[in-house]
C-alpha cells in the first residue's frame, strides 16, 4: 500500500482494501478534513484459512502482531467524543484496532492477537469500514457480518454476485456503516 512503512517487512500479505488508495486520492480525502492515523500490523497466513468448525465459537483463529500507538488511540478518542465516525481500511486494520480497544490503554497496544470476531461482538473502535469482498468460510467474512448484521451481509453478497463484482485482494471494495445497510 501507498502508506506502508519500509522498514516493518513481516506480513504474508498487504493489507489488500489499501490498494484502492493512491497518493492523490489521500490527498484529496485529507483535504476534506479527514484525519488518517497508521498503525503497524504483520498479516499472518492465517488470514486465508477457512473457518472448518461446526460451532465458530470452536475456531482456533491465527494471531498476528500488531501495534497502536498512543497518538491513534488518542484520536479514536476524540474522533468518537466529536461525534464523528472512525473509518478503519481493511479488516486486518479493524481486528487491529478493536484488539487495542479491547486489551490494551490509553497508551496503545503492542503485542499479539488472537481476537475472532463473529456476529455478536461489540465494536468498540470502529463505524466505518472500508473492505474487499471475502470468501464464504472466512473468518474475514465473519468479521464483516458481526459488523452490518447477517441478513445485511446476505443481501450485499448477493448483490455482489448477481451484479458480478470482483472478490479478493484486487476485487471490488465497499464501504460498510455499522449495522446498516
Amino acid at each position: 500500500t501507498v502508506y506502508e512503512d519500509k522498514k516493518l517487512q513481516e506480513s504474508v500479505a498487504a493489507p489488500t482494501a489499501g490498494l484502492h488508495f493512491d497518493e492523490e486520492l489521500l490527498d484529496s480525502i485529507k483535504k476534506l478534513g479527514v484525519n488518517f492515523a497508521t498503525i503497524n500490523l504483520s498479516v499472518g497466513a492465517g488470514t486465508f484459512q477457512p473457518v472448518k468448525v461446526e460451532n465458530i465459537k470452536d475456531h482456533d483463529i491465527h494471531e498476528e502482531y500488531l501495534e497502536v500507538q498512543k497518538d491513534v488511540v488518542e484520536l479514536v478518542n476524540q474522533t468518537k467524543k466529536s461525534g464523528k465516525k472512525v473509518f478503519a481500511v481493511g479488516t486486518t486494520a479493524t481486528r487491529a484496532l478493536e484488539t487495542a480497544f479491547a486489551y490494551g490503554d490509553e497508551n496503545g497496544y503492542a503485542g499479539y492477537t488472537k481476537l475472532f470476531i463473529y456476529p455478536g461482538f461489540e465494536f468498540k473502535a470502529v463505524d466505518r469500514l472500508i473492505t474487499n469482498f471475502h470468501l464464504p468460510q472466512s473468518s474475514l467474512l465473519m468479521l464483516v457480518s458481526a459488523f452490518i448484521g447477517y441478513d445485511n451481509m446476505k443481501h450485499i453478497y448477493k448483490t455482489a454476485v448477481d451484479k458480478k463484482y470482483r472478490f479478493l485482494s484486487y476485487g471490488d471494495a465497499m464501504l460498510l456503516k455499522k449495522n446498516e445497510i
